[in-house]
This record gives C-alpha cells, structure tokens and sequence, in this order.
C-alpha cells in the first residue's frame, strides 16, 4: 500500500508540474492577485485531474490483461512519450501566450477555481498523460480493491495539491525578483526531469 501511495504521489506531481496554460494561469495569477488566487486555480486543475483519474481507474480493469501480457512493451512506450513530452516541455517558450494584466484583487477565489476547472476538464489529452505515467509506474490500484482506488485517488490529489502549494509559495516569495526568465528555466528545468524520469524508466525496464 506504501508503493501504492508513493507511486499515486509522483504521478499526482508529473500530471501538475508541466507548465502548459494552466500552469501559465496559475504563475500569472500569483504574481498579479497574490498567492492564494493562484493557488485556488491549481486546486480547480487539481479536481479535473482527479476526475479523469477516476475514469482511468475505473476502466483500467478491461485493460489488466494488456497490461499483464504486455507489460515491459508499455513500459517502454510509456517511456519514450515521457521523454517526448518533457522535450516538448523543455523546448516549449512558457511566455508566447502570457500576456499579464493586472485585475482588481477582490476576484473571488470560487472564480478562479472554476474557470481552471473547466478550463483544464475542457483537455482530455490529459487521459493520454494518465495512460502513459499509470504504464510506466505499472500503477493499478483496481487489483486491490475499492479501498486501494480510494487510497490512489486521495495519493495522487496530495501529490497535485503538494506541487501547486509549493508552486505559488515559491512564485510568491520570489514575487519582487521573479521576472520571464525565470519562467524559462523553471519549465525548462521541468522538462529535463521529466526526460531523465523517461531515459530512466527504460533502463530500468532492460537492467
């Protein structure tokens, strides 16, 4: 059960941390409302991951068998879409959309939650991530039972919650000297885990 939660930890983390829109949208917010208007949209991106985990999970079970027969093949695949993505990631420039405006602070926080909640529910390219980081971290929790998918879901909600709290903490704090270069590198620096995590897991796979 500790895997179970470790592995639903991580991949609560990588779902989150790519700095793509939402990413973008939560930055955007903290630096120009302050930190827990930021924090409220990640949280709103957050249950949106949670429900299209939640699907995963529980439609994994018509795919055990795949995952049984095939495992070190997917593993490998998921590997490699991994390392695609966070080249994608590293390459991507965070800022060629980001145009900041400055709103009035009183924005209620329900507002922010919302609109990244739709907003991110909007992307089901998100199951296609879920796919790939449930093979490589061969996590289904749906062998265990009921209670294990209720431990998985909570695991990888505090994994999203973590990054999203340490996100706007850090922006926040950096608020004074934090400029569009230090967007960069930190999608950049984003993107080379995730392509480490990838060349990791193949070598893994064969050794």
């Amino acid at each position: 059960m500790l895997e179970l939660i470790i592995k639903g930890f991580i991949i609560g983390v990588l779902v989150s941390a790519p700095m793509g829109p939402i990413g973008m949208l939560c930055v955007q917010r903290t630096l120009n409302r302050g930190r827990w208007h930021g924090f409220f949209t990640g949280l709103g991106a957050m249950l949106s991951d949670l429900i299209y985990a939640l699907i995963m999970l529980t439609s994994i079970s018509f795919a055990e068998e795949l995952f049984t027969r095939h495992e070190t093949i997917l593993q490998v695949i998921g590997s490699a879409v991994l390392i695609g993505f966070g080249y994608k990631v590293y390459s991507n420039n965070p800022l060629k959309n980001w145009t900041p405006t400055f709103q009035d602070n009183g924005t209620r926080y329900a507002k922010d939650f919302f609109t990244s909640f739709a907003f991110t529910l909007s992307n089901v390219a998100i199951l296609l991530v879920l796919v790939t980081l449930f093979a490589r971290f061969h996590f289904n929790p749906v062998e265990y039972g009921i209670y294990a998918i209720g431990v998985a879901l909570a695991a990888i909600g505090l994994g999203a919650l973590s990054w999203w709290f340490s996100l706007t903490l850090i922006v926040s704090s950096l608020r004074k000297h934090f400029n569009r270069r230090g967007l960069i590198v930190l999608n950049r620096s984003i993107g080379t885990v995730l392509v480490l995590i990838g060349v990791i897991g193949i070598i893994i796979t064969y050794y």
